[in-house]
């Protein structure tokens, strides 16, 4: 069994012993619980303020980060095992404060502690369930974004917890390994929540990808980061308001909760899972010296090859895990170059197109081991044929709306036959950033105006960027679970504008079954 350490409690060996999630040597002394894990954050370039951005001006921070701080690593979430086989996890939604810059204490929430949440894992075939407190002083929801499962289990605005309540949802896990994530989802308040700290990773693991000779070690050469832009006032709260068309945009970014992070690589190979959690920012993620590294995944899992790349464009919601190559001795910088939303001049500019950051600087020891390797072939996925499908479905952003639609709690949106292949193609109607989640499946980018997709957007998706006016064609297929009284939901995850209304509801139904719920005009299905 592998040896215990202060960074994952001692309930986590029994999983740990039967995963490849092995104990994180370099990072014991960064996080030994959710309460420490920001005890000790840094300071960005000796400022928390960029000028500029108040008045619509660009954000560059490259070169001007001093990497002063270890990089901070969730601790794993205890676990334990029912008799009837249940892995069980417990979160707790809670408030607190948080030192991100020094001397200067911040009011922020998580789960478990002050800020963010732990690193939740299971294998696929496991049933397991998460008992959720809510010791906020408001309502939340714990949403399993990218997971396969029942609607009552899915934490969306209809399963909200109320202050000093709890739920337990739990599911069967029957997908491929997958770097996943939770947050709130409240009705109107999403943004709010999840810039506030509320959101965690959930592994998804299985046997195909643990074969694998990828890198492994959590906290070592597998490395989560959790990468958020901020923005602070002169007393230290997070602020909100300096919003463009897409939201909220800071001029900072935290990873793992750290400002101005530093991670000591040992190996010659670290497979770094890339989470954009920030609420509006579209990052292009790069390598301060060029380099190149392998994409091995997406958010549904591995893709069937890795995908050579020099840059990688992740909008917010969207998952990445690369490989990247170090040498002894080198350091590499990993930044957020000005990313391609697709908008000319100042639409873009406004809306982050035109920002720059240094997010993470990567220091190789003098000697490193070698390991791991990036095979040629990863995965095969099956792949679904848009003429299978039983129904193609036209949904068009524009605005704060979809189909001209705004959210409505009681109207049903899409009905769905269990077991169908469908198809739904999905347009951004503006000259403005917006992207598009699917609860429930993961999708097929079938086709983007007609062409096939890039490499990186080749295997499994559950959020999408889109640039305006271009047509994606996507391909899912409904399986093992219907309700017709609890929904699932769609929509932009730029979170503001989910708030604001783009969000639609879609049930999955047995043949024959009638809706409960009211259906909406585009609710009709053919078959």
């Amino acid at each position: 069994m592998p040896e215990r350490s202060t960074l994952n409690p001692p309930n986590t060996a029994a999983l740990r012993s039967r995963s490849r999630l092995r104990r994180p040597r370099a990072v014991v002394a960064v996080a030994a619980s959710a309460a420490v894990l920001l005890a000790a954050v840094g300071v960005l370039a000796g400022c928390s303020m960029i000028p500029g951005l108040l008045d619509g001006g660009r954000v560059d921070t490259v070169g001007a980060v001093d990497f002063t701080t270890p990089l901070a690593i969730p601790p794993l979430a205890p676990s334990t095992v029912d008799a009837d086989g249940t892995r069980v996890f417990e979160l707790t939604a809670q408030s607190g404060s948080t030192e991100f810059h020094p001397g200067v204490t911040t009011a922020t929430w998580g789960f478990n502690g002050s800020y963010l949440g732990p690193t939740l894992v299971a294998q696929r075939g496991e049933k397991v369930r998460v008992d959720i407190g809510n010791e906020l002083a408001e309502p939340t929801s714990v949403h399993w974004h990218g997971m396969h499962l029942p609607a009552a289990m899915d934490g969306g605005p209809h399963q909200m917890i109320e202050p000093g309540d709890d739920w337990s949802p739990s599911w069967t896990i029957d997908q491929p390994a997958a770097t996943l994530w939770y947050h709130p989802h409240p009705h109107g308040e999403t943004e709010e929540h999840v810039r506030h700290g509320l959101a965690g990773l959930f592994y998804v693991q299985d046997s195909e990808e643990d074969a694998l000779p990828l890198p492994h070690e959590y906290g070592v050469d597998d490395v989560p980061l959790i990468v958020q832009d901020a923005q602070f006032n002169s007393t230290g709260e997070l602020k909100g308001t300096n919003k463009g068309f897409v939201g909220a945009l800071g001029n900072e970014i935290l990873v793992n909760g750290t400002a101005g992070p530093y991670l000591d690589v040992s190996t010659e190979l670290v497979r770094l899972r890339l989470l954009n959690a920030s609420t509006a920012r579209t990052y292009s993620f790069r390598f301060s010296d060029d380099r190149g590294f392998d994409l091995v995944a997406s958010d549904g899992g591995l893709l069937e090859q890795p995908a050579a790349l020099e840059h990688l464009r992740l909008s917010p919601g969207e998952r990445a895990e690369i490989v990247v190559r170090m040498l002894p001795g080198e350091t590499t910088v990993l930044r957020s170059v000005k990313p391609d939303l697709g908008i000319d001049g100042d639409g873009g500019a406004q809306n982050g197109g035109a920002d720059s950051f240094d997010v993470l600087e990567l220091r190789a020891a003098a000697a490193l081991e070698s390991v791991a390797s990036v095979p040629p072939t990863l995965t095969s996925i099956e792949r679904l044929d848009p003429a299978d499908a039983a129904t193609t479905r036209e949904l068009e952003l524009d605005g704060y709306a979809i189909n001209g639609e705004s959210m409505d709690m009681g109207r049903i949106d899409q009905v769905v036959t269990l077991g169908d292949t469908e198809v739904w193609n999905v347009v951004n109607d503006m000259d403005r950033p917006h992207n598009f989640h699917i609860h429930d499946v993961q999708f097929q980018i079938a086709s983007i105006d007609g062409s096939p997709p890039p490499p990186e957007l080749g295997g499994w998706k559950d959020t999408i960027y889109l640039p305006p006016q271009r047509r994606f064609e996507l391909v899912m297929r409904f399986e093992d679970y219907a309700s017709a009284e609890h929904p699932f939901m769609h929509h932009c995850h730029l979170l503001w504008h989910e708030d604001l209304g783009m969000m639609g509801q879609f049930v999955v139904v047995k043949p024959g079954q009638h809706v409960t719920m009211t259906p909406g005009e585009n609710a009709d299905h053919e078959h």
